[in-house]
């Protein structure tokens, strides 16, 4: 599970995303190999989120996945450079889309709390890729996490990554320039935080009730299908 440095959340000054990850230059992936490695949490048990709460608007739109009136709602915050939320979204996601999504089970809502620069441009681009197409970037980023967000040139592989889902160089810039878009993920990151209680990634709400870490595939049943029950 990520958690930000001491006094260094990544969302405090923009001075536009590109020129944070330009100015990173070859240090960031660095930093981001040292994040990877750190172990999985210990789950602690907490009261449960009143929904209203956790479903009030959000700065940004909620792009949901699966029916509004699913018996179980489940959001994640999660980190676009955050290794454990990668696993999740490569291992565990699939099944759960499968089983619990797809059949009408259960209702998915990824939410920004990004802990770096990279980390909120990858939001940015998804959210200017359009609602549409977001959900579908940000599998994409996570699946092709280690070519990017480690990689020793991560700006420009980032850019060569989006190209491909036919974002243009031009687009890719001013998406990384939109001020208002990142004030509105830094708003969903410090809700999140100051509300919720969320300080590390991937954290979800499982109906409300905050499990933190990364889920594995074999975790699924244990936390979802006492709550389908009857």
């Amino acid at each position: 599970m990520h958690s930000p440095k001491t006094g260094q959340s990544g969302l405090r000054s923009h001075r536009g995303v590109l020129e944070v990850m330009a100015a990173a230059g070859l240090t960031i992936a660095g930093f981001f190999g040292v994040l990877g490695d750190l172990p999985a949490p210990v789950r602690a048990e907490s009261a449960a989120l009143p929904m209203d709460q956790l479903m009030a608007v959000q700065a940004l739109p909620d792009v949901a996945l699966g029916k509004s009136d699913a018996p179980v709602t489940i959001v994640e915050y999660a980190s676009m450079t955050c290794g454990h939320c990668a696993a999740f979204h490569t291992a565990t996601f699939p099944e759960l889309k499968s089983k619990y999504i797809d059949t009408g089970k259960v209702r998915f809502i990824l939410r920004e709390f990004p802990l770096d620069p990279l980390a909120t441009a990858g939001f940015m681009l998804a959210r200017c890729a359009g609602d549409d197409k977001r959900n579908a970037i940000v599998d994409l980023l996570f699946t092709q996490q280690k070519n990017w967000a480690f990689s020793e040139k991560p700006l420009e592989a980032l850019t060569s990554l989006l190209k491909q889902t036919g974002m243009s160089q031009a687009s890719f810039e001013a998406c990384l320039k939109d001020q208002d878009l990142y004030d509105k993920i830094t708003k969903v990151h410090d809700l999140a935080a100051e509300k919720f209680g969320v300080n590390a990634t991937p954290t979800f709400f499982i109906n409300g009730k905050k499990e933190n870490g990364e889920i594995p595939p074999d975790g699924l049943a244990k936390l979802l299908d006492p709550l389908l029950k009857g």
